[in-house]
C-alpha cells in the first residue's frame, strides 16, 4: 500500500510544557489528537497470475494519545535570534482508520495489517510538518524589526547583543536598548559591563522580566540634548506679572529702571544632558541649565542677565499599556549668576520666583512629555499585565504576565 498527500486538517494537544535546559529549549505535548486525510493506492500481482490488480481511493485518520517532543536551539546571529531544530520526535498510541474510495470496504477489514506502516507514515508527517513550523518560526523571529520606533527622532536599538542564555525556569535574552537617532546624527554612547542579574523579579511565576539598566534612560537623555530637544522659551507662567520688568522693580531695581514696564521671557536651555542615577530605592535626575532673562523691548529681544541653575529631582515609572511612563518632581536646586547687564542680581531674592518658575512651568511640561512613555521591547500582538516595577542598583526591572491580543 502507497499513502501519499497526507495533510494534518485539525490537531488539538490535551497537555504540554516547556523546559529550558542548557543544550535548548525542550517543548512536550502529550495525549495529542489530530484529525488527518491522505490518498491511498493499492497494487498486487503475482508470477502465477500475470494479472496486476490495482485500486486506489481516499483515508480518513484520526489519531488519538498522540506525544510529540522537540529541542530548539536559540543563539544569535548578527543582532537577531536564529532558532534551530536540534531534535524532534513523535509517536502515534492509536489510530482510527477509515478508506473511502475504489472497494474500500473489501481493505477495511484488513486495515490491521497496514496500521502499523500507516502510523509510522503519520508519525513522519508530523515531524515534517513540525520541521517547516519551526523553519517558519525562525523565518519570522529573523523579519523582528532591529529598532522600535518612539517618535519622529528617536529609536529603541533592539538587537540581541549575546547568546540567549537557558536555566531550569527562564531564557535571558540580552538586548542593546540604547535610544539611537532616526536621522543617524552621532549621539554619545553609553557603554556598561552587567555584573548584576539581570531581571530580580519578586514572584517567579511573572512569565516576563525586562531590566533597563539606567544606560538606557541616560542614552535617551543624550540623544534629545543633541537634537535640541531641551530648550524652552517661557512666555506664559501662572503669575504673569513675573513677565513684566514691573514685577522685578523691587528685586532688581537697575533692570526696571533701564527697561520700564517691558515684558520679558525666560530662555531655559541645558548646558548638557540630564543624568540619571539608579538605586535600591529611587530615579534621582540631575539637571544643568542656564536660564537666560530677556526683555523684550519694540522688535528686539535683549539678554539682561543668565542664572547658572543645577535642578535636582526624583522620578518614578510605570507601565501604561506596553509603554514604560514616568513622572519627575523637584527635590531642590542651586542657583549662581553667570553674568549681567543690569547691576548684581541679589540670588537670595530671585531664588523663590525661580522655585516657581521650575514648580509650576518646567517640571509641569516634562511631565507631559515623560507622560508618553517609550515602547518596551514586546513582540507586536502581546500585552503586558499585571505589571510590578522593581528597582535595584542601576537598574528597573519590569515583571508582569503577557496575553496576546493586539496592544
Amino acid at each position: 500500500m502507497l499513502l501519499s498527500n497526507i495533510t494534518i486538517y485539525q490537531l488539538q494537544v490535551l497537555n504540554s510544557y516547556v523546559k529550558p535546559g542548557d543544550t535548548g529549549l525542550a517543548i512536550i505535548a502529550s495525549g495529542t489528537t489530530c484529525n488527518l486525510s491522505m490518498d491511498w493506492s493499492y497494487e498486487y500481482n503475482t508470477w502465477i497470475y500475470p494479472v496486476e490488480i490495482s485500486d486506489k481511493g481516499h483515508a480518513s485518520v484520526q489519531v488519538e494519545g498522540m506525544e510529540v517532543g522537540l529541542t530548539l536551539g536559540l543563539k544569535n546571529q548578527e543582532g537577531t535570534l536564529k532558532l534551530s531544530l536540534m531534535d524532534c520526535g513523535c509517536y502515534v498510541k492509536d489510530l482510527s482508520i477509515k478508506l473511502d474510495g475504489g472497494a474500500s470496504w473489501v481493505y477495511q477489514g484488513m486495515i490491521d495489517a497496514f496500521e502499523e506502516q500507516i502510523g509510522s507514515a503519520v508519525e513522519n508527517a508530523i515531524t515534517k510538518n513540525l520541521g517547516e513550523g519551526i523553519l517558519k518560526l525562525d523565518l519570522f523571529l529573523q523579519s523582528l524589526p532591529k529598532e522600535i520606533p518612539v517618535d519622529d527622532d528617536a529609536s529603541i536599538n533592539v538587537t540581541f547583543v549575546d547568546n540567549p542564555s537557558l536555566s531550569n525556569s527562564s531564557v535571558r535574552f540580552d538586548i542593546n536598548g540604547l535610544f539611537t537617532a532616526r536621522k543617524k546624527v552621532p549621539i554619545p554612547m553609553y557603554y556598561y559591563k552587567n555584573t548584576l542579574p539581570s531581571v530580580l523579579c519578586t514572584e517567579p511565576a511573572k512569565m516576563l522580566g525586562i531590566s533597563l539598566d539606567e544606560a538606557v534612560f541616560n542614552s535617551a537623555s543624550a540623544l534629545y540634548y543633541d537634537a535640541k530637544f531641551m530648550q524652552w522659551i517661557v512666555d506664559k507662567i501662572p503669575d504673569q506679572s513675573l513677565l513684566n520688568t514691573a514685577g522685578w522693580r523691587f528685586i532688581v531695581p537697575q533692570l526696571y529702571k533701564k527697561y520700564p514696564n517691558d515684558d520679558m521671557n525666560m530662555n531655559l536651555t541645558l548646558s548638557s544632558p540630564p543624568i540619571l542615577k539608579i538605586s535600591e530605592h529611587n530615579l534621582d535626575a540631575t539637571v544643568y541649565a542656564d536660564l537666560i532673562i530677556d526683555v523684550l523691548e519694540a522688535d528686539q529681544v535683549i539678554p539682561v542677565a543668565c542664572i547658572s541653575l543645577v535642578i535636582r529631582g526624583s522620578g518614578s515609572v510605570g507601565i501604561a499599556g506596553n509603554n514604560l511612563v514616568g513622572s519627575v518632581k523637584l527635590n531642590d536646586f542651586s542657583m549662581s549668576l553667570e553674568w549681567s547687564n543690569v547691576g548684581n542680581l541679589r540670588m537670595y531674592l530671585i531664588q523663590p520666583l525661580m522655585w516657581t518658575l521650575i514648580q509650576t512651568v518646567f517640571v509641569p511640561n516634562a511631565n507631559t512629555h515623560l507622560a508618553k512613555g517609550f515602547p518596551l521591547p514586546i513582540i507586536h500582538g502581546f500585552t503586558v499585565q499585571n505589571a510590578e516595577i522593581i528597582f535595584s542598583r542601576s537598574k528597573v526591572t519590569v515583571c508582569g504576565d503577557v496575553a496576546f491580543g493586539e496592544s
